[in-house]
């Protein structure tokens, strides 16, 4: 369940490497039964929503379960009322379809923040010109994160 202003943007993803931007207005519903927002690629599973702070020099991180973090212009992801989205970040899709590597964390850094990976106990903090060699085009591979960083259990933005 989420709560914001009518503006308010949101980012939508899967876990197969699609998504996009969407007001807090368009996740609203009148039927009971609600409404179709995401599709979905067979075997996908979707992420929890990501608050986008508004910024024209914001970027997205994302990380897949094989370790590998692509980072890129949040302008560069279309503002959508529905439907699949773009591609994110590139993940062969036999290799999505049989669940073999999946995003395992999305996120949205606002422009100088610094982005943390949580991977088990320990945590591994990217300042802004260490994320500069993540920087990518949208729907790339990304580059590998160091040994004992690749199973990454969750982002969030750090100060």
């Amino acid at each position: 369940m989420l709560g914001d202003e009518p503006n308010g943007r949101w980012l939508l993803a899967s876990d197969a490497g699609y998504g996009f931007v969407c007001t807090f207005e368009a996740l609203l519903a009148k039927p009971k039964a609600g409404k179709a927002l995401l599709s979905l690629p067979e075997g996908a599973r979707v992420l929890p929503p990501v608050a986008v702070p508004g910024s024209a020099l914001d970027r997205v991180a994302a990380a897949t379960s094989s370790g590998h973090l692509l980072v890129f212009p949040l302008a560069d992801l279309p503002e959508l009322n529905r439907g699949k989205g773009n591609k994110i970040i590139g993940i062969p899709s036999a290799r999505a379809k049989a669940r073999e590597e999946f995003v395992s964390a999305i996120a949205v850094v606002p422009d100088g923040g610094s982005l943390v990976i949580r991977s088990g106990k320990r945590d591994f903090t990217l300042k802004p010109a260490d994320l500069d060699r993540y920087q990518g085009e949208r729907g790339r591979r990304g580059a590998l994160l160091p040994r004992g960083f690749q199973r990454v259990e969750g982002l969030s933005v750090g100060e």
